[in-house]
């Protein structure tokens, strides 16, 4: 089958790979439907590794460069282990590809996403969703309703990134926010802001289709290229936001954040980050405000695909390319890079 197999930042190939095959009474085989690319990806490709395993194996995955990637993925159930009860052949599913300890088509641990081995299928080895087909435990399939198409069941994963995010803030109905990057992980955050009811929702951008998606979402927008953001939205909210969410793994946005929360405010930190950032603990001391960092997210699938349901985190508002696996090295991951415009780009296998 063809696969895209990372080997190095910057080298990404797409290949002929053995088919995979189960090997485990809990495992299920998925034909590979649709396929986001995600912003872990892009640091993977630009300047990895980060979760690529290199020199040694991943513990779970067994795997190490090159890896298949791919984790924004939906699929069909095309074979299943003997115990496997969650899904049957046919079944439509988005997978949920946190690596985590697990047993019997379970995860070990309440909070799966913060194991000191955490890794990703599609990041960390095992296979991947830039492949026709896959194989994971039955722990990381999720059933996909009906009404929902396979291009949004690939945006589950980066919807529960941002569900996850609002939901682990101090956020409450009818607080302000503001949202720094309005990229795909962006303008989900935006959405989950929607949905946990904020009343006003801003968002810091200078890329102008990604300006245009975040207004059409319902935020305020502030052009940090243009205007002070920071005291632009001081005066905007009326002395600081209640929640800040940094989303784009820049230092100096890092900063920005922070003063744009009032006292006693929160920044929660989404990013991915390739190097340090600094800040001045007195920024946080003086004016108690918190500061905290969200990791991909736990027991959340279920809950996103409702919203889902209700019309949140819609394919329409954030697929700007569909592509071929073929063209993934040009059409995808270079677009990406060097095109403000693309959002988030799906890829069908």
């Amino acid at each position: 089958m063809q696969a895209a197999v990372w080997y190095a930042a910057k080298d990404l190939r797409v290949e002929q790979v053995p088919v995979p095959t189960i090997s485990d009474s809990h495992e299920v085989k998925v034909k590979v439907a649709a396929c986001g690319i995600c912003g872990s990806d892009l640091h993977e490709y630009a300047a990895g590794p980060i979760f690529i395993p290199v020199g040694k194996p991943h513990p779970i995955s067994g795997e190490q460069a090159p890896i298949i990637m791919g984790h924004e993925f939906a699929g069909e159930v095309v074979e299943v282990g003997e115990k496997v009860t969650r899904v049957k052949v046919g079944d439509r599913v988005a997978i949920e590809p946190i690596l985590s300890p697990n047993k019997d088509g379970a995860y070990l641990m309440e909070r799966y996403n913060l194991t000191p081995l955490l890794g990703f299928h599609g990041l960390s080895g095992g296979g991947g969703g830039f492949s026709e087909f896959t194989v994971m435990g039955e722990h990381m399939v999720h059933k996909l309703p009906d009404d929902l198409s396979y291009e949004q069941g690939a945006l589950v994963e980066p919807a529960a990134v941002a569900l996850h995010a609002v939901r682990q803030s101090c956020l409450k109905a009818g607080d302000s926010a503001v949202v720094f990057g309005a990229g795909p992980i962006g303008l989900m955050t935006i959405e989950a802001l929607k949905a946990a009811g904020a009343a006003q929702i801003y968002a810091v951008e200078v890329a102008p289709s990604r300006k245009a998606k975040a207004e059409a979402l319902g935020a305020i927008v502030v052009d940090p290229q243009q205007e002070d953001a920071v005291a632009k939205l001081q005066v905007l909210s009326g002395g600081g936001v209640d929640v800040a969410f940094e989303v784009t793994g820049i230092p100096a946005v890092l900063n920005q954040a922070l003063h744009s929360t009032h006292e006693g405010g929160e920044v929660v930190v989404v990013s991915i980050w390739e190097g340090e950032a600094s800040f001045q603990p007195n920024d946080l001391v003086i004016q108690e405000r918190t500061m905290k960092g969200i990791i991909a997210y736990r027991h959340v699938y279920p809950a996103v695909m409702a919203l889902m349901q209700r019309g949140y985190f819609r394919a329409e508002d954030m697929v700007t390319q569909r592509i071929p696996l073929a063209d993934i090295v040009e059409e995808g991951f270079e677009a990406l890079l060097n095109d403000k415009a693309q959002v988030k780009i799906i890829v069908t296998p």
